[in-house]
Formats: structure tokens, sequence, C-alpha cells
């Protein structure tokens, strides 16, 4: 019996090997060298402020032209960076102008607070607060 167990830990260990050259193998064939990074148009860009001190951080550098670009492209509202909606979560709010010229002398769309003796003495209760009005 203890001879069963240890050659099985030996084939155990053998196929572990297996197993483990299989994979990196396999990484070895998937794997992709990246050497162009640049940033994400989707994301929003926080700014962090520079070192007053230090020396390096105050040369000032040319600028790049497509960087600032792709800055200001990421950095816009959806309306101004595409003609039509990308989800339907945009379709909400899309064309947020009213459909009806909002007039305020309309009655029909404005329906304004109105003041009677009865209502402004009701108003007043009600201002005094809720403990007040229950003694």
């Amino acid at each position: 019996m203890a001879g069963h167990q240890k050659e099985k830990a030996i084939a155990d260990e053998v196929h572990q090997n297996q197993i483990l050259r299989e994979l990196y193998l396999k990484e070895l064939r998937t794997q992709k060298l990246y050497t162009q990074y640049h940033v994400n148009p989707l994301r929003k860009v926080h700014t962090i402020a520079r070192k007053p001190m230090s020396w390096h951080d105050n040369l000032e550098e040319p600028a790049d032209a497509r960087f600032l670009n792709l800055i200001h492209h990421a950095a816009q509202g959806p309306r101004k960076k595409y003609p039509e909606t990308q989800t339907e979560g945009q379709e909400i709010g899309w064309d947020s102008e009213p459909l009806v010229n909002p007039q305020r002398d309309d009655r029909r769309l404005n329906h304004f607070r109105v003041y009677n003796d009865i209502t402004l003495y009701k108003a007043k209760m009600w201002s005094l607060g809720e403990d007040d009005r229950h003694k």
C-alpha cells in the first residue's frame, strides 16, 4: 500500500510538471508586448499639482498637440462628442430643450399658489410647526 502511494505521488508530480509546462507555453503563445501607450479617452483625467520647489517639474516642456487634442476630446460632454446617442441610457435627456416654450403667464401650464384669507390663516398655522398646531 505504501509503495502505491509513493508511485501515485510521483505520477502526480509528473502530471503537475506537464500542466505547468503547458500553461507556460500557452502564455508564451498569447503574450503580446505593448510599446505604445496612450490615455483612455473615455476616462476622466485628474490633474495633480506639481511640487513648486522641484527643479525638474518646473522645466518648460513643449506641448504635444496630439495629446492635448486627446485630453480636450475626453473632457467634452457626450453631446459635443457624438451626433447621436451611443447607449440606451444616453437617450434619456439627450434632447433637453423643452417641446413647449414655457410662458409664465399661460394659466394652462402654470398653477401658482393663490392665497385667500383662509389659506393665509392655514399657512400661518403650519409655519408655526406641527407641535404648536395640536395643542
